[in-house]
């Protein structure tokens, strides 16, 4: 059996196939998600949603699902599925559903009397375009296939409403139609592999619903509307394709088209697959010179600190150290141009942060130790010292450093670090003053500067850079050690934050640690008492009386429990990794262990990929955005570790 093979009884049963989603994506931050059995339960779903930059940054759903329907001596059998008022499906067309496979590509095997027909989907990488390959595997009668379109032409942010707006209009193009709803969005083109009869039977299909939007909080239901169907006979053993995009295709290129995208995919047949294409998704090139990682799907876009963090995982992780050039070829000189004059990066959103110095300078570290501390000195050396010169000359705005060595950063009206929720604008966890991973990345990062220094001969350099470290290691246990065995998350003049968080981690992960040995141990043993779970660490203990362990209801609800104790996969990496400092190879089997968990995942939520968080408390439900770039790039890190170390 395959390692994402699901069967008729899970599929037919809508309460757990529901719950399983897909994702597809491009290199230009287009993509397509739905459920397993093609139900589409979020207003991001869609087979082709993609960037309209002359209408605004955000992506669009222009071509909503696609319903096929299978017509055997004049009975007709729908296979498409949406939900309508009081958990009522029409049609139901997950009752053919016999099989679906996520290996290269997706696959459903629907079954209608004698007729079996297979349904593969394929998103290409370099244009907006959905292809999808049916086949008709066994039939005993003519057989004829139904395409019904379901249109929305909107922002995936909002919802339509049937409107004498709408633009009906179509134009006939080879083996399909052309359409536009709106003003500003480009035509969708709707094309076949072979000549195929469109009838025009336009209408609005009103009252459609996604049920994760009503668990949400936000609007629920919408009309989509459905120009007409195409229609056109199938013999047994034959393929037909077809193509939803932005653009013309020619059509006597359609099969081949889909052939080639389909052998250019990551075979999804274990943990570390999965990952890797889930890793390959988050990358975005809007152009050619440029490269980026996007944060997560479906409604993340570049952000500086996520960028950064998650940099390491999906380039070097998965051996592609060339990606990792052009992710911070292009990520560098934005955060040069902010250090020179302020300006801000009109792609990497948020690199103003105090901390994504701080976490530039991490990244490249990873590329160090992957390539050799010499390379990444010859290439990037020269970009660590700016930063460092950076940071000690005062210059960012929110970053100050202190004559005792720490850096202290003003986070009480805005939130300033990955515990980024906010109330009313105000956040919710109001970190400010001396942060405690914010000085352990400081470290950490005179130290690796350091050795770039003596890599240079340039001993002075090396001698002062240090003296930094060594200053700023005595104030840091002076300030974050207490007396119960874990770090003050934070410390603001006279206030300090006695909550038991994780940001403590990245102070005995980091290759550097201002802490001894037993000070990290005690640290350690402490995060795994209150905050380890077998999905990832604890924004915050269940001690706590702040404690909130479930990220659900409605948007005001579901920020206040953001940070106040879901679970993080992201932070489980660090964690691995200040264990295998700690206990080196004799940790190995308790890391494994501890995947376990993650690898689990592979076939819930997002099938293939990590959410963005998880319920505090049993069992643990996946929530969030259902791919999340940190969480895969961390748990991809941990693969890597452990195979170096074995």
């Amino acid at each position: 059996m395959g390692y994402l093979k699901f069967d008729k009884t899970l599929l037919i049963n809508l309460e757990e196939s529901l719950k399983r989603e897909i994702l597809r994506t491009n290199r230009g931050g287009a993509y397509h998600s739905t459920t397993i059995v093609d139900c589409n339960t979020r207003k991001y779903h869609g087979l082709l949603v993609c960037p309209v930059p002359q209408l605004d940054s955000d992506n669009h759903v222009l071509l909503s699902s696609l319903d096929e329907t299978v017509i055997q001596h004049g009975a007709e059998f729908n296979l498409g599925v949406h939900q309508y008022a009081n958990y009522n499906f029409s049609p139901n067309g997950h009752k053919y559903v016999r099989q679906f496979e996520f290996e290269a590509v997706p696959k459903t095997i629907y079954r209608v009397g004698g007729v079996i027909l297979s349904k593969e989907k394929v998103f290409t990488a370099f244009e907006n375009r959905i292809l999808i390959k049916y086949t008709l595997l066994d039939a005993h009668s003519p057989t004829t296939l139904r395409f019904k379109p379901f249109l929305a032409f909107r922002n995936v942010n909002s919802l339509t409403y049937a409107n004498p707006v709408a633009d009906w209009n179509y134009t006939e193009i080879e083996n399909g139609i052309k359409t536009c709803m709106y003003k500003g969005y480009p035509d969708l083109h709707m094309q076949f592999s072979q000549p195929v009869k469109f009838v025009y039977q336009p209408d609005w299909y009103k009252d459609i619903e996604y049920s994760k939007e009503l668990e949400r909080g936000f609007p629920y239901k919408e009309d989509l509307y459905v120009p007409g169907y195409f229609e056109l006979d199938i013999k047994k053993g034959e393929s037909i394709y077809f193509s939803g995009g932005d653009t013309f295709i020619d059509t006597a290129l359609i099969a081949e088209k889909y052939e080639e995208e389909s052998q250019t995919r990551t075979p999804r047949t274990s943990f570390y697959n999965c990952l890797k294409n889930s890793a390959q998704q988050f990358y975005h090139r809007p152009t050619e010179n440029d490269a980026y990682l996007l944060a997560g799907y479906p409604w993340f876009k570049v952000r500086a600190r996520d960028l950064f963090i998650s940099m390491p995982g999906c380039s070097l992780a998965i051996e592609d150290p060339v990606r990792f050039e052009k992710l911070m070829d292009t990520a560098a000189p934005a955060l040069r141009r902010f250090m020179e004059d302020g300006s801000l990066d009109k792609v990497i959103q948020e690199i103003d942060l105090p901390d994504v110095p701080l976490w530039a300078i991490w990244a490249l570290q990873q590329y160090a130790k992957a390539t050799s501390p010499a390379q990444c000195d010859a290439r990037y050396g020269d970009l660590v010292t700016e930063i460092i010169q950076y940071i000690q000359a005062n210059k960012h705005p929110n970053l100050l450093l202190d004559s005792n060595g720490l850096l202290r950063t003003d986070g009480k009206d805005h939130p300033i670090t990955w515990m980024n929720s906010t109330s009313e604008g105000k956040p919710i966890v109001p970190r400010s003053g001396y942060i405690v991973e914010f000085n352990a990345l400081w470290y950490n990062a005179l130290k690796f500067a350091g050795e770039f220094a003596v890599l240079r001969k340039e001993e002075e350099k090396a001698a002062l850079l240090e003296q930094a470290a060594a200053k700023t290691a005595v104030s840091f246990v002076e300030t974050f050690v207490n007396g119960y065995g874990y770090l003050y998350d934070y410390v603001d003049g006279n206030y300090i934050d006695w909550s038991v968080r994780p940001n403590m981690l990245f102070a005995i992960a980091l290759d550097y640690s201002p802490l001894s040995r037993s000070q990290r141990r005690t640290v350690l043993n402490i995060v795994t008492k209150e905050l380890l779970t077998p999905k990832g660490i604890r924004s915050l203990s269940p001690k706590s009386e702040s404690y909130r362990p479930y990220y659900i209801g409605p948007q005001q609800e579901r920020d206040l429990a953001y940070h106040q104790g879901t679970v993080w996969p992201w932070l489980l990496g660090f964690y691995l990794e200040a264990y295998l400092k700690l206990y080196q190879y004799s940790g190995i089997s308790f890391v494994e262990r501890m995947l376990i968990g993650l690898d689990e995942e592979m076939n819930t939520h997002c099938i293939s990929s990590l959410s963005e968080l998880f319920d505090g408390n049993p069992p643990f439900q996946s929530r969030g955005a259902i791919s999340f770039a940190m969480n895969v790039s961390a748990i991809l890190r941990m693969l890597k570790l452990i195979e170096n170390y074995e």
